[in-house]
């Protein structure tokens, strides 16, 4: 039975991938800090789907944390998963910091250090995947949240280009809005987003599985969203950097 490790697996974007991945017949690594609302949603994964749902509480704000996970990535998966983030409200001038620096750890440092911990075993067995979660805001220069996803979107592209296995991928994950706590959390007001933006968290699971099983290195969910990525991708930076003060705004 193969197994995957899910960093931010007890919500959003994250728990909708422990749902498909359990239905599939995954094994499960369940990562996140809250280690009781790991247990129930370790406790619920076996109850519906009858797979194994090993928990491992880690921040990975912390280098206890990060290491952590890489200690049970060499240990070995088929699959992982990098999906924990988090957003800060206001604009970059106005966040400290102490926080954009905790943001570049969990966006960046993990998603280096777990991905480089995991592909040695997936390379050895000459199969597997690791999917990178970014957002379609890389493709649009926005503060420190937009620049740390463009970061996993290049580590991620440059990584599945230099892989010589055909049968190991790394895919950046790069979805727009999606309904999940993300907003709430990060205390950001979303209710001027017009309806017809929102993505259900298990359709965008499922174009991105579907992605990574024909070898895409970057996936972006939904028509839409393609025709945003690639105004993002052509248009000139300046135009974009106003855009985007204006769509922050």
């Amino acid at each position: 039975m193969p197994t995957a490790l899910i960093t931010g697996a007890t919500a959003g974007i994250g728990a909708a991938f422990c749902r498909r991945l359990a239905a599939d017949g995954f094994s499960l690594v369940l990562v996140a800090r809250d280690e009781k609302r790991l247990a129930a949603s370790a406790s619920e994964l076996h109850r519906r789907y009858g797979v194994s749902c090993q928990t491992l509480p880690a921040d990975l704000a912390t280098d206890k944390g990060i290491a952590t996970v890489e200690e049970r990535l060499r240990e070995g998966v088929d699959l992982l998963v990098n999906n924990a983030g988090f957003g800060h409200p206001g604009e970059a001038l106005d966040v400290p910091v102490a926080d954009e620096l905790v943001m570049l750890r969990v966006h960046c440092e993990a998603v280096l250090r777990l991905t480089l911990a995991a592909l040695p075993g997936l390379r050895a067995r000459g199969r597997g995947g690791v999917i990178n979660v970014a957002s379609v805001a890389a493709f649009f220069p926005y503060g420190t949240y937009s620049a740390s996803k463009a970061w996993v979107v290049n580590f991620s592209e440059s990584l599945a280009a230099q892989i010589p296995e055909p049968r190991v991928r790394v895919m950046a994950l790069c979805p727009g809005f999606v309904r999940t706590e993300f907003h709430e959390r990060a205390s950001i007001d979303a209710s001027e987003i017009p309806a017809y933006l929102w993505l259900s968290a298990d359709r965008v699971v499922d174009a991105a599985m579907r992605d990574l099983a024909r070898g895409v290195p970057v996936s972006v969910p939904d028509p839409r969203y393609k025709l945003i990525a690639a105004v993002g991708r052509y248009v000139p930076r300046g135009v974009l950097g106003r855009l985007s003060r204006r769509a922050g705004r």
